[in-house]
């Protein structure tokens, strides 16, 4: 019995989901992005808030575009963009140590989460 269809599928299924994967988490190009704003207390819902996030590089900027209470044009946080070691969920981190922190996003005291793919940007 010839096992070459069966490796060749295989491999082809984990190139594709491995290539999948990582276009959809990369950081995106330096620029100005809405986001939702996605409320962990809420079950992530944005309850039509939204925020205006600038990237420059690995540099972040959460700005409060109005929709949220607050002051229109205030820097809700900023940060550096990392991948969370233990989770592998970008985060905004302000500290070395939160690459490796217990718990991020939410109403946690860890940092922020970014979710890239769907746009979000979650607090509590």
């Amino acid at each position: 019995m010839d096992t070459t269809p069966k490796i060749f599928n295989s491999l082809f299924c984990f190139l594709f989901i491995f290539i999948a994967n990582n276009i959809n988490a990369q950081i995106p190009e330096s620029g100005t992005y809405t986001y939702d704003v996605a409320f962990a207390e809420w079950d992530g819902k944005s309850l039509d808030c939204t925020v205006e996030v600038i990237i420059s590089g690995d540099s972040i900027t959460i700005i409060n575009n109005g929709s949220l209470s607050g002051e229109k044009g205030e820097i809700i946080e900023t940060g550096k963009i990392v991948k969370h070691k233990p989770t592998g969920q970008w985060i905004i981190a302000t500290s070395p140590e939160d690459e490796y922190a217990e718990e991020v996003g939410g109403c946690s005291d860890g940092p922020s989460i970014i979710d890239f793919k769907n746009k979000k940007w979650w607090t509590c």
